[in-house]
């Protein structure tokens, strides 16, 4: 079979969608918003995935509901995809309160779902999909994964802290042509993370580009930043964009924006 060239486009906040020859790989999909409508701006744009009922497969980096919407993922994968996802929160009332949503509606749907811990690869139609280290900035199972198709290679890291692992990342799996990394750093006063920490639960852009470079990454696609910014419960970090842009500028990477919903090509 044929394939056409390798295309990509945000979904809004941290979805990304992928698409190659017949085929689509969804990654932190979400259309509904409404467990975030303290927080978001009514500016985000949200589409929803190209082939409804056709996606090959769904990654999920979290169970937080910025980042996973089960009814969401039943209608783009329709009856025959897949879910790849982390494992289950686990401790009291308190520390399941950012995962116990999304794991409800995942109780009540039909899809098929496998947990996955780091470092193990799966094969689906035209993707190679390998699960790598990621650090939640509180404390709930989280992956960052890698894709592999058309001879093109990406990773998207969720909303991770930065982390030790990006060494080991960059020599199993690396180099990349694009991360898609978050950047935002907020500091966070949420009722079930008391006290508050005023450190950044988010990596910063200079971290982000930092990861980059660690990562041999030819460019970056920022994600998880400008929608959400609601002082005191959730502060973005100021500039993100501008100072992401320095600081790869320091290591030669290049900063791909995308808007939500345009395709694009690497």
């Amino acid at each position: 079979m044929e394939y056409n060239n390798v295309r990509f486009r945000r979904l809004g906040w941290s979805g990304v969608e992928i698409e190659y020859g017949d085929q689509t790989l969804l990654i932190d999909y979400i259309t509904d918003t409404s467990q975030l409508s303290v927080l978001r701006s009514e500016e985000e744009v949200f589409p929803i995935a190209s082939n409804p009922g056709r996606a090959s497969i769904a990654l999920l980096t979290h169970l937080h509901t910025d980042h996973a919407d089960p009814l969401a993922l039943a209608v783009a994968l329709g009856d025959s995809g897949r879910v790849l996802r982390p494992m289950a929160a686990t401790g009291s009332q308190q520390d399941l309160a950012l995962t116990m949503h999304a794991e409800s509606a995942f109780k009540k749907s039909n899809l098929s779902v496998e947990m996955l811990v780091e470092w193990e690869e799966r094969i689906v139609g035209p993707f190679k999909i390998s699960s790598a280290p990621a650090v939640d900035g509180f404390g709930d199972p989280q992956l960052s994964w890698v894709v592999e198709c058309g001879g093109r290679r990406i990773i998207h890291a969720g909303d991770t802290l930065f982390h030790g692992f990006w060494w080991r990342i960059a020599n199993k799996y690396g180099p990349f042509d694009a991360a898609f990394l978050p950047i935002n750093a907020p500091i966070v006063d949420f009722p079930p993370l008391r006290p508050m920490s005023p450190i950044e639960a988010v990596m910063t852009p200079e971290q982000a580009a930092v990861a980059a470079h660690i990562l041999g990454a030819k460019s970056v696609i920022p994600i998880h930043f400008g929608s959400m910014h609601k002082p005191p419960m959730y502060s973005e970090t100021p500039n993100s964009i501008e100072r992401l842009t320095n600081k790869l500028e320091d290591y030669g990477i290049l900063n791909l924006v995308q808007q939500p919903g345009i395709w694009f090509e690497l």
